[in-house]
């Protein structure tokens, strides 16, 4: 029960990124995001590069909406970002993955 406008937009390949990062995720199985991922992204100006807080229970999906944004700006700007994590393990696992 997806409204017609969103459903297209679940699709991570509907958001312009490279294949190589489209191959990454699709090895990690990783091909659509929830309904609610998709609509953060398309709040108002996020994609430009405005503020966007959102919340949602562990292991829910935020850290894929922080990294669609993050690799869009970088690709498109080619600019540097800052990703803050909570632990070093997970700083470790996200270099070795966005590497």
């Amino acid at each position: 029960n997806v409204p017609e406008d969103i459903a297209d937009k679940l699709l991570l390949a509907s958001w312009g990124l490279p294949k190589a990062v489209l191959e990454k995720y699709h090895s990690l199985g990783v091909v659509q995001m929830f309904e609610w991922q998709a609509e953060c992204l398309m709040l108002g100006q996020v994609l430009e590069g405005k503020n966007l807080v959102y919340s949602a229970p562990t292991s829910a999906g935020k850290t894929l909406v922080a990294e669609l944004l993050i690799l869009k700006r970088v690709l498109e700007t080619r600019k540097k970002a800052l990703l803050i994590l909570p632990f070093v393990s997970v700083a470790k696992e996200k270099k070795c993955y966005l590497q």
